[in-house]
């Protein structure tokens, strides 16, 4: 959500919503034009880096998924500690 201030900087929030009459009050800010939503995707908060580590893992367990485990070991192990 952006806000304009007395100078020409626009401030940028991230709000999240937790009852239905608020999310009804910003729909009505935003037909009044008092206020711009702009929508991001979570792609966009996540690193270049981090995707590419991803899909590397992916492949690597798509072609060898003898490599996976199951996971109630894993929390059993975790659980134990």
């Amino acid at each position: 959500m952006q806000h304009q201030s007395g100078t020409n900087m626009a401030l940028t929030y991230h709000i999240r919503i937790k009852k239905d009459y608020a999310a009804s009050l910003i729909e009505d800010l935003q037909k009044m034009d008092a206020i711009e939503l702009v929508k991001e995707l979570d792609d966009e908060n996540v690193p270049a880096w981090q995707k590419e580590e991803v899909n590397q893992r992916i492949k690597k367990y798509k072609d060898q998924p003898d490599l996976l485990i199951d996971e109630d070991p894993v929390f059993k192990m975790l659980d134990a500690e």
